[in-house]
């Protein structure tokens, strides 16, 4: 480990003297703007000026440089503050921070990656330090490199479990590349935090998650540089005790003030203030990072294609399984995670081909989902997690986030449905289609068969954007051939006939209901399309809509979920500018109970005979 060496008081001034310029930077640009947060980026001035000045590695004219530390400020709503500390840099221009919140400016209330300096978007409190696990881990694991990332929390949000749960990630895999810094200024949004300043109490939940813990002075520059001195081993938390608007007289440490610009008066009065306090104009250069980041390329992945017989039964989990490892044959840089269902999702299929590319979240899926998106960042690699469909309900503010961070991480949910049987309703996956397609960067995959999922797979390994893959539990026949071509947006048309009088829509398993429930209507004499969407998020409107004009434009839909947000609405939605097309549906109604698979399908109408019936009904053959 290397030496601490103090810096000498001429760098401890001119650290102090930009903290203060960091202030005035932030109040200039709230009070310019109408609105944000000026007495957050106040408490956390020092911490900034020592980061980016005096300890961050990184260069400033390429802030995404592989090699560069990292940062993350989990705190979003201080956002003028990091602006203004990239502006000291030298990357932005003074002048660019008065756009600070206007329509036409990259320099959003809370950040995003819109701005180049930014990895992740943070603001919805409590998700920035699983995001910086995330890049940590790949740092130390993946690439190997020098590089350090830092991540600055509020008080506030240290009540969110999240942070717990990527506190005890971080520890377990021994994350000595991380820093968290803990501003506690003792006061939330609209009342005091719940421990205040009891610093004491703060380090021993930190030691007692396995992180090095610290307590300095947050507007000490000099106890500041001395605790950022890495460690060997464990993540290191600074907590550091600060003041809510320090540096603006009157209003340092009082309440009410969170979220507030000051009028251009008192803003005036805090920036001569502050002002008086600067002893020169002097720049810090940042140190420059230790190029050692690995080249990377993630673009043009492709796979073998599938090796299964028309007809064999296979689940889908199991068959994202094998996808899984058969990615990771071609790419090194395709990395799994899961969070304690790898036996039942069977990404431990990847787990014992790939090891070293594997990460247990256990069980804490907004941390997963957080890690995910950390490791994607900066295109470092090709992140899959998978879980039951229904714990992403868990994460959906994390995976909501990951959409607003321009993320590329691919899901994948397993157990959706009745059909998983006897574990009953909380195990039930019967929500996720309607999460994930109100995700705008959201593709939504729903494989029917083995091969179909390897496509699926292969597939979200190459498209940008949230990938979430359907699985279900039940073994289902192979229903293609092994070199049939798959593309998103894209549905099949699995059975076709010119008398058909109706045309059916079905995916995983109801999808293999519908094709039984055509065979017995064909023996009464009555034929139906039956149509596989493969996406549901984008559909095949153009297919469905000429399939169902085709068909007495008699569309009836069938799926193992809710009737809200699913197949069903989606079908109605792609169709509806087309006159005429009546979409009926059948879905699960209410929450449901234990049985067999068979039984459950039964019990809420979407099995054969259900579909059969139906039917009947519709074209009034009953």
């Amino acid at each position: 480990m290397e030496a601490y060496h103090k810096p000498d008081r001429a760098t401890l001034q001119t650290l102090k003297d930009i903290a203060n310029r960091l202030r005035i930077s932030s109040i200039k640009a709230t009070t310019a703007a109408g609105s944000g947060h000026p007495t957050s980026c106040c408490s956390m001035a020092e911490i900034m000026s020592v980061l980016f000045f005096h300890v961050m590695k990184y260069k400033p004219e390429d802030p995404r440089n592989p090699s560069n530390d990292r940062f993350v400020l989990s705190k979003g709503h201080a956002a003028p503050v990091l602006y203004a500390a990239w502006a000291e840099a030298g990357f932005l221009k003074e002048n660019e921070l008065l756009t600070l919140r206007k329509l036409d400016s990259i320099l959003e209330g809370h950040p995003v990656p819109k701005q180049p300096f930014v990895d992740v978007a943070t603001g919805s409190l409590g998700q920035g330090l699983g995001a910086a696990c995330g890049m940590a881990y790949t740092g130390k694991y993946f690439d190997k490199a020098s590089y350090r990332v830092y991540c600055v929390l509020g008080d506030g949000e240290v009540s969110e479990g999240s942070v717990w749960e990527a506190m005890a990630f971080a520890s377990y895999y021994k994350l000595d590349n991380l820093v968290a810094v803990l501003d506690i200024n003792r006061l939330g949004q609209s009342e005091p935090t719940p421990l205040q300043h009891k610093m004491e109490v703060y380090k021993s939940r930190c030691e007692a998650f396995g992180w090095n813990a610290i307590v300095v002075d947050g507007h000490n520059v000099e106890e500041l540089c001395k605790a950022f001195h890495p460690c060997k081993e464990k993540p290191l938390a600074v907590i550091a005790k600060t003041f809510k608007g320090h540096g603006i007289l009157d209003i340092s440490d009082k309440e009410s003030w969170h979220g507030k610009p000051l009028s251009k008066d008192i803003a005036e009065k805090a920036i001569k203030n502050l002002e008086n306090e600067i002893q020169s104009n002097k720049k810090l250069k940042p140190q420059c990072p230790v190029e050692d980041a690995p080249s990377v390329d993630i673009s043009n992945i492709t796979m073998d294609p599938p090796t299964y017989k028309c007809g064999d039964k296979i689940a889908t989990r199991k068959a994202y399984g094998t996808a899984l490892v058969k990615l990771g044959n071609v790419n090194v840089r395709v990395i799994a995670m899961d969070g304690d269902t790898k036996n039942s999702t069977f990404s431990e299929l990847f787990k014992k081909s790939h090891p070293k590319r594997y990460i247990e979240c256990f069980i804490a899926e907004q941390n997963m989902v957080s890690v995910a998106v950390g490791c994607a960042t900066r295109n470092r690699t090709i992140a899959f997690a998978s879980t039951f469909a229904t714990f992403f309900s868990r994460a959906y503010d994390q995976i909501r986030m990951a959409a607003i961070s321009e993320s590329n991480i691919n899901l994948c949910g397993s157990h959706c449905g009745v059909s998983i049987g006897e574990d009953g309703p909380s195990q039930m996956g019967l929500e996720d289609l309607a999460m994930f397609r109100a995700i705008p960067t959201a593709t939504v995959f729903y494989p029917s068969d083995a091969v179909s999922t390897e496509n699926a797979v292969r597939l979200a390994a190459q498209t940008k954007g949230i990938c979430f893959i359907r699985t279900s539990r039940p073994e289902n026949e192979v229903l293609y051939e092994n070199n049939e071509h798959f593309q998103i947006g894209q549905a099949k048309v699995v059975l076709k006939n010119k008398t058909d009088e109706i045309t059916l829509i079905g995916a995983g398993v109801t999808l293999h209901e519908a094709l039984a429930a055509a065979k017995a209507l064909q023996k009464e004499q009555i034929n139906v399309r039956v149509i596989d969407p493969f996406t549901i998020k984008p559909l095949d409107a153009k297919t469905i809509r000429n399939n169902a004009i085709e068909t007495g434009k008699n569309i009836l839909t069938v799926e193992d979920h809710y009737y809200e947000g699913g197949i069903g609405e989606a079908v109605m939605a792609a169709v509806s500018d087309e006159p005429g097309i009546a979409v009926h549906r059948l879905a699960v109604s209410c929450v449901p109970r234990s049985g067999k698979p068979v039984e459950l399908l039964k019990l809420f109408k979407i099995d054969k005979d259900a579909i059969v019936d139906t039917v009947k009904r519709i074209l009034n053959r009953v």
